[in-house]
């Protein structure tokens, strides 16, 4: 990765540069060893004017050229879809290397500049004009369910503090500061219940993953597996009700690892608003309907509980750089697996989860996708 935060003096070549020079010099190779390469990037075009070639454009400024480099955009889920397409590449056998990349810069001079770029991952034709950003479809989200008694505002408070506390520990997070509870209540309010201190900010970062056929590059460590990959569209639900998108990834991914939830040791979700953890925490089954207030209250979540959830700090803390986002998920999950992830590290962790969602159609996310992460050889117990 590189550090997700506001750097006004790089650009987006400069981000891009240092995360895959680091996930190539990580996985013990050059950007000749490269196949193929997915580059992540939802807003250039509107922040930057760069369009059409951004992969090829940061790529090249390494050393990476001559190889099929394909552009992906796919709003917030752009990172986790050129992961998807990472995956796939190796396991059709088309390449043996490939890397996957994603980057982006929200700062730019005028802040409504990039606000009209997030509203762009709706369908503009239903909500042109409306004002209505993704705070505000959370906000009704966890509206319903605190009316329904299936959360209380301590809840969605508590589980920002954990974020924050979190993102502390982690060095490349943007927010590296605990909070308590009455500062995050009493932050100004952004979309009832939402506070500030609860929601994502605008973020410059980037972050890359080198996907391999097992067996084609040399030991450096603790192998990750993927176990699964699995992506969807969004859609219209029908009007009797049924399974949200990330539910859908996430069971066609617990089939296709030969898993269930229950063998999650740890996950990494898209909580653009820090309660969105509660949320997920129920749509991926880690607990029953209607049970996510206890499972949250018990500690489940926490980094020495039973299923930590965003020990990154999650987007609300770790950052939310649109494009890079997915695959920072994804570089927490392969630290913690290896035991490489410091001050946050979980406890001897073997199966990890991550779910990225982007863009909004009228009541559902535009897209998904659930990964899921296994770490193949044994953890030493004679050490800690």
């Amino acid at each position: 990765m590189h550090p997700f935060g506001r750097f006004p003096e790089l650009s987006l070549k400069d981000l891009a540069r240092v995360a895959a020079v680091r996930a190539l010099l990580d996985a013990g190779i050059g950007v000749k060893d490269v196949q193929a390469a997915y580059s992540a990037n939802a807003m250039a075009g509107m922040l930057q004017g760069q369009e059409m070639v951004r992969g090829q454009t940061v790529l090249r400024e390494i050393g990476i050229d001559r190889i099929p480099v394909v552009n992906v955009e796919n709003a917030c889920a752009s990172g986790s879809s050129a992961l998807a397409q990472a995956v796939l590449t190796v396991r059709a056998g088309a390449a043996d290397v490939v890397l996957a990349v994603g980057f982006e810069k929200m700062y730019v001079s005028d802040l409504a500049v990039t606000l009209d770029a997030l509203e762009s991952a709706a369908d503009l034709d239903v909500v042109r004009g409306l004002g209505i950003q993704f705070t505000a479809i959370y906000a009704m989200r966890l509206r319903r369910l605190i009316a329904e008694g299936a959360l209380t505002m301590d809840d969605i408070v508590d589980v920002a503090v954990k974020s924050h506390a979190n993102g502390a520990l982690n060095p490349y997070a943007q927010h590296r500061k605990e909070v308590t509870a009455g500062q995050v209540r009493d932050a100004r309010r952004i979309a009832d219940p939402l506070t500030l201190l609860m929601c994502s900010s605008i973020c410059d970062g980037a972050a890359a993953a080198v996907v391999a056929r097992r067996g084609a590059l040399e030991s450096r460590g603790p192998t990750v597996r993927v176990a699964a990959s699995r992506g969807a569209s969004g859609f219209t639900a029908r009007p009797e009700g049924e399974s949200s998108l990330s539910t859908m990834c996430a069971e066609g991914a617990y089939e296709q690892a030969g898993l269930g939830p229950s063998d999650i040791d740890l996950a990494e979700v898209h909580d653009a608003m820090a309660p969105a953890e509660l949320l997920y925490a129920e749509q991926l089954g880690f607990c029953a309907p209607g049970e996510v207030s206890s499972f949250f209250r018990a500690g489940s979540t926490r980094i020495d509980g039973s299923l930590p959830m965003n020990t990154s700090g999650g987007l609300s803390s770790r950052g939310h750089p649109v494009g890079a986002t997915g695959l920072a998920q994804i570089a927490e999950l392969v630290w913690q697996l290896r035991g490489e992830a410091g001050a946050r590290q979980v406890e001897r962790p073997r199966i990890a989860l991550a779910q990225n969602s982007g863009g909004w159609l009228e009541g559902e996310s535009a897209a998904a996708n659930v990964h899921i992460l296994e770490r193949l050889e044994p953890w030493d117990w004679n050490r800690p």
